[in-house]
């Protein structure tokens, strides 16, 4: 798991038009929650934060007004839905050998069966429980052979090491479906034969 060190600084302007103003300055606004203190409000650098969060589950290292040092995991990461760009995000104070819950991303690899079918993911992203500084980026799983009918659940997932299921064990998270016909083919070519006649 990736460490990213960002200097941020803690800001009293609060408000849509404070927002706007951090933005303007290629800046975002955030907010540092957890172990039970009073939450700090932060700005932090636009470019260096949205290079960290490409990295799902990214541990950063906040060096907050060159006083403290807080290390945190990202909880909630808010984009402008037609620019992309970062509105506001949330991050969660955390410590080394803490455990936190997190979703990871589950990636397949294999063939299904031969036939039509169609691999559907329950879960996008597995909840699970980590070390903080021992976060996995994502777990692979094998769909080999699958035929409609078949499923994964989140027990059969191979987790690494010091990781441990969020959810229950018979949570399915990945099933198999059979592709279902296109019935409007039949009807378009009875469409047809009428419009020739």
């Amino acid at each position: 798991m990736s460490e990213v060190k960002i200097v941020a600084e803690t800001r009293s302007e609060f408000g849509k038009g404070a927002a706007r103003r951090i933005r303007r300055d290629n800046k975002v606004p955030g907010v540092l929650y957890g172990r039970g203190s009073d939450p700090i409000h932060l700005t932090l650098p636009g470019h260096e934060l949205l290079l960290a969060l490409r990295t799902s589950n990214v541990l950063i290292s906040l060096d907050i007004d060159g006083k403290t040092n807080e290390l945190a995991i990202p909880k909630s990461v808010q984009r402008d839905p037609i620019k992309g760009y970062l509105e506001h995000v949330d991050l969660q104070l955390v410590k080394r050998g803490e455990q936190v819950n997190v979703e990871i991303y589950v990636h397949t690899e294999g063939e299904l069966a031969p036939g039509a079918f169609l691999l559907e993911h329950v879960l996008n992203a597995l909840p699970v429980e980590a070390e903080a500084t021992h976060i996995p980026e994502s777990v692979t799983v094998s769909i080999e052979g699958l035929a409609a009918g078949d499923s994964v659940l989140a027990k059969d997932i191979p987790l690494p090491k010091g990781t441990k299921l969020a959810v229950e064990e018979d949570t399915v998270v990945l099933q198999v479906l059979a592709a279902q016909a296109e019935e409007s083919e039949g009807e378009a070519g009875e469409g047809d034969a009428a419009a020739e006649a």
